[in-house]
């Protein structure tokens, strides 16, 4: 018996932030819990480790905090791969935001369901706290978000805190307030180096997603320093007719750089997206400053316009604007003024003032009417599930678009469908004729073949596509009727959207509950025990065999 004592002792007092079945450096560790028990895994989860969460109703929020994976071996934390889901359900006497992030990198979180309730400031997935909260290399994938619509400033994914490396991808968020709002309004809490993409955001009261300007960064180890890029791309942003309380929003607002130091020379690139309605003729689709690619994007049905590339809480620096199509906006594609140019190419727009103020250059883009459109695309509509904007055979075609200034974007010489643009005589997002072999237009989660990215966000750039094209033609003039209009809705009229979203704050403020440590503490130690337990067995089983 004495043998045993120093055994059970340690299974009395071993602290459950310490306990873990293998060491993380030699073993990863699978470990399952329930809505009565997930609590008391958060502290023992290693770099590498898997919790896997059974399916069920959560009523106490997923408090992440201290929990560090490396780049090699994240921590993940899952919900059922199939059948029914863990489903973590907002505190309605909004405590606290559902699922908060402290202090925490290299995590993944993944097959979740986060449902809002309609709790009014309750948040889905937070970073908050400003400077005093370094989350980093965070990988959001495969969740549902819904019903975060307790008012606008309710939000599915909030990052107000300063954040690089993030990964949100293949997430399902559906009627929030906004859908994701990544940013501080005052500029404080960067957005850096992420990667959003095959999301689906439906139905948002405010913005589907906003990434917001910044001011020169905080001073937090670990930022990248050198130049990278935020691609957002493959994602399906769709709004309805809800009234907006606190004012009008476009679906997508991506706010400005700093004006000079770490991140003046970041880049935003936009791709693969698929954007639909915006009933507000004071907004519209997109609105962008900063420097910014869109490219392959399909935009279809705004009151206002469709792209709206100019200053607003930051300037303008570049926009390269090229093989999108856009079908039944008051405005195509509306421009500012950007001190390192702005190139309109490419494009297949069907719109009653295709494209308006003063692109640097403007050159070999398709602009016919609304009602031409069925002479050059397969079934323009803005009906989900019948729109089809692949070209008619031997239509949206002219001489080759020079895409050389774009070769250092990701995927430039590829279509909306993943498939090579090259050579590039296609106008609009789609390089081919007939009948598309592509992903239908829907309100969906959609896939398709897109480039890795590095570490830095940049492409290793084939210089090749460019030179396979062929020769490159001079500037084509435009292939349809219409002419490129420079000055058809002036400035006065568009919306300025006006800077700070009121009143979004980071969500609930709330410090991490003490319950959730009292509820647990039998199955913490029974945990603990049995943890103990089988390491001590496999212990006595491996002396048995030297």
């Amino acid at each position: 018996m004495t043998a045993r004592r120093p055994l059970f002792a340690s299974l009395c007092i071993a602290s459950l932030a310490t306990i873990s079945l293998a060491p993380s450096s030699a073993l990863a560790t699978e470990y399952r819990a329930d809505p009565s028990t997930f609590t008391a895994m958060i502290p023992m989860l290693r770099a590498g480790d898997t919790l896997s969460l059974a399916a069920g109703r959560y009523t106490r929020p997923l408090n992440i905090t201290n929990v560090n994976g490396t780049a090699t071996n994240p921590i993940v934390i899952t919900g059922p791969a199939s059948g029914e889901p863990a489903v973590f359900v907002a505190d309605p006497g909004a405590c606290c935001n559902t699922v908060e992030l402290r202090n925490a990198s290299y995590v993944t979180v993944q097959r979740l369901t986060i449902d809002g309730n309609h709790v009014s400031g309750v948040f889905g997935l937070s970073a908050k706290d400003g400077a005093t909260n370094v989350v980093h290399h965070i990988t959001v994938q495969d969740n549902h978000f819904r019903d975060h619509d307790g008012s606008q400033q309710t939000v599915a994914i909030s990052t107000k805190a300063p954040t690089w490396g993030w990964i949100i991808r293949r997430n399902r968020i559906t009627s929030p307030g906004t859908g994701m709002y990544l940013g501080n309004s005052d500029g404080t809490s960067p957005f850096i180096e992420g990667i959003i993409e095959n999301n689906l955001i439906e139905n948002a009261v405010g913005y589907c997603m906003q990434i917001k300007w910044q001011a020169p960064w905080p001073s937090v180890m670990g930022l990248p320093m050198g130049s990278t890029a935020t691609i957002i791309r493959n994602n399906v942003f769709i709004k309805n007719d809800r009234p907006s309380p606190d004012g009008a929003r476009p679906n997508v607002l991506v706010g400005g750089l700093p004006a000079s130091g770490p991140g003046a020379a970041n880049r935003y690139e936009l791709y693969g997206n698929l954007f639909v309605h915006n009933s507000t003729a004071a907004e519209g689709l997109l609105q962008v400053s900063g420097r910014v690619s869109i490219h392959h994007n399909i935009f279809v049905d705004a009151a206002g316009h469709a792209i709206l590339a100019r200053d607003h809480d930051r300037p303008l620096v570049r926009a390269w604007i090229y093989d999108n199509t856009i079908y039944r906006t008051a405005t195509g594609i509306r421009v500012g003024s950007a001190p390192d140019g702005i190139i309109v190419a490419g494009n297949a727009i069907f719109a009653t003032t295709p494209i308006g103020g003063t692109p640097t250059t403007s050159r070999d883009n398709l602009t016919d009417s609304v009602a031409n459109a069925t002479t050059h695309v397969t079934a323009p509509s803005v009906t989900l599930g019948m729109m089809d904007f692949y070209p008619k055979a031997g239509q949206c075609q002219g001489a080759d678009v020079d895409h050389a200034p774009f070769a250092s974007d990701l995927d430039f010489n590829r279509d909306f469908n993943g498939t090579s643009a090259v050579p590039f005589r296609f106008r609009g997002a789609y390089s081919g004729e007939g009948a598309n072999p592509g992903w239908r237009l829907a309100a969906d989660l959609r896939t398709t073949t897109t480039s890795p990215v590095t570490d830095a966000g940049v492409p290793s750039t084939d210089a090749s596509a460019v030179a396979d094209s062929g020769s490159v033609d001079p500037p084509a003039t435009d292939a349809a009727p219409r002419v490129d209009s420079a000055a058809a809705v002036p400035d006065s009229a568009l919306s300025t959207d006006a800077g700070p979203t009121p009143g979004a704050g980071a969500g609930c403020q709330c410090a991490v509950p003490t319950h959730t440590i009292k509820r647990a503490g039998f199955s913490q130690l029974s945990l603990a025990i049995g943890a103990l337990a089988v390491a001590a067995r496999r212990r006595k089983r491996s002396r048995a065999m030297r």
